[in-house]
């Protein structure tokens, strides 16, 4: 009898967790998804069983808190349902430079987008490990690669997640588990919209869409790649950050001083 492979997706209701969820479900995956709203998680499982004749279970968690984090470590753990692949997509930025913005939305920031990412990958590897095959992708952004948005403490999370997943991805490769940092830039999702961030400037040719960024992320995961970075276009933009000279690229970078947000706006943020 055939053994379907089973992923684990956080952030699975929207953007690039949920293209990500399709995708993997269309290829005969079973799934796993993980996301705070409830009701909108069990939306999405029925809808992905009904189409692909998959097994959908949900497991509604926030990973800003220590429970929520606890309850995924859980189900990552549980030798009699292994985990395949394990796709750390949630996450969520606050709008406003670091000056306006409230400390306790910049500690969720880094319990999402830093802590969660590390937890849940520190509780799946070994089960991968000890089979001797998994796959785990973290999800970062472009902006790790360099200052490009001052005084904000997003890019900093995200720059902790490429670094972390390169580094993990060398020492674990020779396990025969792989370890995936993906990069994407401006991507439509809800994303800005939810942290309240305003992208109508910003040109149609920067924009990908979720579908394109998970197909490429897999296609490089296949391949082995440490990092995928989706688009030609960010693909150049990632070169010239990674190798322009540091005082360019600070230069370049937005100043966010004439930014008119408030302390009492700052609780807007947005999340995958």
């Amino acid at each position: 009898m055939e053994v379907r492979q089973t992923a684990l997706v956080t952030g699975a209701t929207s953007g690039i967790g949920a293209a990500f969820a399709r995708r993997l479900a269309a290829a005969g995956w079973d799934l796993i998804l993980v996301a705070r709203d409830e009701q909108r998680l069990g939306a999405v499982a029925d809808g992905l069983g009904e189409a692909h004749g998959v097994s959908v279970t949900t497991l509604p968690a926030d990973l800003s808190t220590a429970e929520g984090c606890r309850a995924v470590e859980q189900r990552l753990g549980d030798s009699t349902g292994p985990v395949d692949m394990l796709i750390n997509n949630a996450g969520f930025s606050v709008k406003g430079s670091f000056l306006r913005t409230d400390l306790e939305d910049e500690e969720r920031l880094l319990d999402v987008n830093v802590r969660a990412v590390m937890r849940l990958t520190h509780a799946a590897l070994p089960a991968m490990v000890e089979r001797g095959r998994g796959d785990i992708v973290n999800v970062a952004s472009v902006s790790g690669f360099g200052a490009v948005m001052a005084g904000s403490t997003y890019p900093a999370s995200k720059a902790w997640v490429i670094n972390f997943s390169e580094s993990l991805a060398l020492g674990v490769r020779r396990h025969g588990v792989r370890v995936l940092a993906l990069c994407p830039g401006y991507t439509r999702t809800e994303f800005h919209e939810r942290a309240g961030i305003d992208m109508s400037a910003t040109p149609d040719w920067m924009w990908l869409t979720a579908d394109e960024v998970a197909a490429g992320a897999l296609r490089d995961l296949r391949r082995g790649r440490l990092v995928s970075v989706p688009g030609l276009r960010y693909k150049a933009l990632v070169f010239g950050m990674r190798h322009a000279p540091a005082a360019l690229v600070r230069r370049l970078s937005p100043d966010t001083r004439g930014d008119s947000d408030t302390r009492g706006d700052s609780a807007s943020r947005g999340r995958r």
